[in-house]
């Protein structure tokens, strides 16, 4: 197991930096975007990108990278040291920033806004997806660059 550490770490760097970018992109532009779209316009864009996403290579980027983490938090008890904890601290950057703050806030209210229509899908969009949503989107964010970088120091001292 200790053998496949740096490996993981790798991977762990790889998935962890390719999901801050994609909620570093939806913060800084693609959400201000939207809101300046028709409520209707931005609804149907934001309902066809939460459709698009769930494909097999965003789930394995997003999926194993949070495998991977659970895994460097395991094996962070059997083999000690500085890199160690430090790839053990991004797992756990990562699985409770990252993911479980998508399944907890943001899945919720992907399907909020999948399932309403007319002006109870204008509401939910302008009163909860463009500020809650996008705030948690801001914490997966920030959580993913945290995890990257714990990712990357841990894999230096591994």
């Amino acid at each position: 197991m200790v053998a496949l550490i740096p490996a993981l770490a790798f991977a762990a760097v790889i998935g962890s930096g390719l999901m801050a970018g994609l909620f570093f992109i939806f913060s800084v532009c693609i959400m201000q975007a939207l809101s300046r779209l028709p409520p209707e316009q931005g609804i149907a864009a934001m309902n066809a990108i939460n459709e698009v996403i769930q494909n097999p290579i965003f789930l394995t980027a997003f999926m194993g990278t949070a495998l991977v983490g659970l895994i460097l938090v395991a094996s962070a008890f059997f083999s000690g040291g500085q890199g160690s904890w430090l790839l053990a601290a991004g797992g756990v950057a990562y699985v409770v920033g990252t993911l479980l703050v998508t399944i907890v806030f943001n899945v919720p209210l992907n399907d909020a806004l999948a399932a309403a229509s007319g002006e109870a899908a204008q509401e939910i969009w302008q009163k909860r997806y463009l500020t809650d949503w996008v705030w948690w989107n801001h914490v997966r964010t920030f959580a993913s660059i945290a995890a990257l970088a714990l990712f990357v120091l841990g894999f230096a001292r591994s």
